[in-house]
Order: structure tokens, then C-alpha cells, then sequence
């Protein structure tokens, strides 16, 4: 039984208690993707379940993908090639990480766990980086590495939607709202196209801009959803004080560890909009937790440097 076998169970759903929730009159639940597999968690065990199931399928040898320093993708990508008896590559944006690696790896908790992991890092330019998706960018990449299965950063194709639709089952149809944090749109898009007809789904987005709807729209027809872009702590890969203390208390009453990138954003988003009474009396909420705390460590450094509050739990 590989790591992506159909005999693995769905993640469960935990109810949130809270003053918060309790005043607004409205049901909060939140499905433990997180604890799906310690290492390949949350959306991108989904996204890359069909991603690897093909790659094998195609006689592939090798997974090349694309993210920064402190990427989920990255790291869930090394371990799950590990576990698939696959080779994999990351290219990484930043090539004067790539200057002194034994540094780099002793300093950067993500890349030391992706290159022990068996993953062969390549450092580019931010400019590079840009053109990443270019065609001649990639076939200079294959020209480099040889035949390979390419996954784009973040891990978001069609294969990654289809896995993304299986988040939800039929045990999910008694929720009202669905709630994701959205990076690339690909989490989001597969969970909005396995929605039923009644329910509608909000999308938090991780980074400012507005450029998410146009890729979300390329991977569903559906309707029923939209972002909400007040919540994103300044940008991707930036969190505040209120931010963390929000984490810290989470952990501390519902016994739950948010990621700081992504899904912190979604359930302080969910408690502001509860607290402002945006939603009606006795709507039953379901947000995802899309995993990602082995991004924790990264942060902690970040916010140490700028003399800010750590987040008290470590992956």
C-alpha cells in the first residue's frame, strides 16, 4: 500500500467551542487535513496524490517542482518522492541560497528536511524564478535534468483539483459554508466543484492582490464561492503580532496548531466575520485546514529578527 492508497481515511471533522462563535449563534467545524500524514499533510497530500499516482504511471523517475525557502510544497514533494521511490528536484527561488548550502541547510529547516529527504536543490535568480512557467525556461530544465515530471509551484494543475475535490465526502453535506485558505487557487477550486447545490464557499487568500479569481474560474464553473481579502496579515509569508497572539490562543483553547502562512488567516478571518455578525444565525461552518506547520520553525526566525512575538509551538 503506497502513501496515496484509497485505503486512506478522510480526516475528521473537530468542533470549534468559543464565546465568539457562541454569541454569534453559528457552528464551526474544522476538518483535520493537517492529519492526514506527518509529512505530506493537509492540500498537498491532495495535490499531489494524482500528480505522483501518473508520474509512476508514466514510467517517470523523476518530479521536478518549483517554491520558496520555506515552501509546504517543497517539502511535502521530497517526501512523498522519498516515500514513491521517486527522484526529486526543487528549484528554488534565491540563488545566493545556493551559494553556501552547508549554511543554508543548517539555517533553513525546510530545505534541510526536502535535500534529507533526497531532494536535489537548484538555486535561481528571483528573476529566473519569474519565468518559471515560460517554455524555453523548461526546456532548458529538461535539457538539464533529463526526462522528468514537472509539477508547477504550489503543486495547482488539473490533477491537483481532482485531488482537491475528494477534501469534502458525503458526511460534508450537512455545512452551510465551506471555508479554504487560498495560495494558488488550486485547494479551492476542487473544493468548490465538489460542493452541494445548498452550500457556498469562502475563500481567504493568503496574499494581496486580485488576480485569484481569474485562475480560480479556470478550474470551475461553479458560482457559489467568494474571496474575502481583508485577512492577510499584510502578504504572503508575513503574519503580525495580532496574528500570532491569535495562534498562540487557538493552540492554547482548542488544542489546534495553525499554520502562519496560510490557514491562521482563514480562522481569524472566520472569528472577525463572526464577531461583525456577517453570518446568519445558526450556519453551520466547515473550514479546512490545509496543514503547512512545518512552516512554524521559518516564521519563528523571521519574527525573532524582528523582535516580535514567537509562535509557541514548533512542528
Amino acid at each position: 500500500m503506497h502513501i496515496f492508497s484509497s485505503e486512506t481515511l478522510p480526516s475528521k471533522n473537530q468542533s470549534i467551542t468559543h464565546s465568539i462563535l457562541d454569541n454569534a449563534e453559528i457552528f464551526l467545524d474544522i476538518k483535520r487535513e493537517d492529519q492526514i500524514h506527518k509529512d505530506v499533510s493537509g492540500n498537498k497530500f491532495r495535490k499531489l496524490k494524482y500528480n505522483l499516482i501518473e508520474a509512476k504511471r508514466f514510467g517517470y523517475a523523476t518530479v521536478l517542482t518549483f517554491g520558496g525557502a520555506y515552501s509546504n510544497h517543497i517539502a511535502a514533494t521530497a517526501a512523498a518522492g522519498e516515500i514513491m521511490g521517486l527522484q526529486t528536484i526543487g528549484i528554488i527561488r534565491g540563488e545566493e541560497l545556493g551559494k553556501d548550502l552547508e549554511k543554508t541547510l543548517l539555517e533553513n529547516d525546510t530545505l534541510r528536511f526536502a535535500h534529507a529527504k533526497g531532494m536535489r536543490l537548484k538555486f535561481i535568480s528571483r528573476e529566473q524564478y519569474r519565468g518559471k512557467t515560460s517554455l524555453v525556461f523548461l526546456e532548458e530544465l529538461k535539457n538539464e535534468f533529463g526526462s522528468c515530471c514537472i509539477i508547477p509551484e504550489g503543486g495547482t494543475n488539473d490533477l491537483a483539483v481532482k485531488g482537491c475535490e475528494e477534501i469534502l465526502t458525503a458526511q460534508d453535506n450537512g455545512y452551510d459554508i465551506i471555508c479554504s485558505a487560498v495560495g494558488t487557487g488550486g485547494t479551492i477550486s476542487g473544493i468548490i466543484n465538489s460542493t452541494a447545490p445548498h452550500q457556498n464557499v469562502i475563500g481567504f487568500p493568503a496574499l494581496k492582490g486580485d488576480f485569484l479569481d481569474k485562475e480560480i474560474k479556470k478550474y470551475t464553473s461553479k458560482t457559489n464561492w467568494k474571496l474575502i481579502n481583508e485577512y492577510h496579515f499584510g502578504g504572503y509569508g508575513k503574519i503580525n503580532k495580532e496574528g500570532v497572539e491569535f495562534i498562540n490562543m487557538f493552540r492554547d483553547q482548542q488544542h489546534i496548531a495553525l499554520d502562519p502562512v496560510y490557514t491562521v488567516k482563514m480562522i481569524f478571518g472566520i472569528f472577525d466575520m463572526a464577531q461583525k455578525g456577517v453570518f446568519k444565525k445558526n450556519t453551520r461552518i466547515l473550514a479546512i485546514h490545509t496543514g503547512g506547520l512545518q512552516g512554524i520553525a521559518g516564521m519563528n526566525k523571521k519574527l525573532k529578527k524582528k523582535k516580535l512575538p514567537l509562535i509557541t509551538i514548533e512542528y
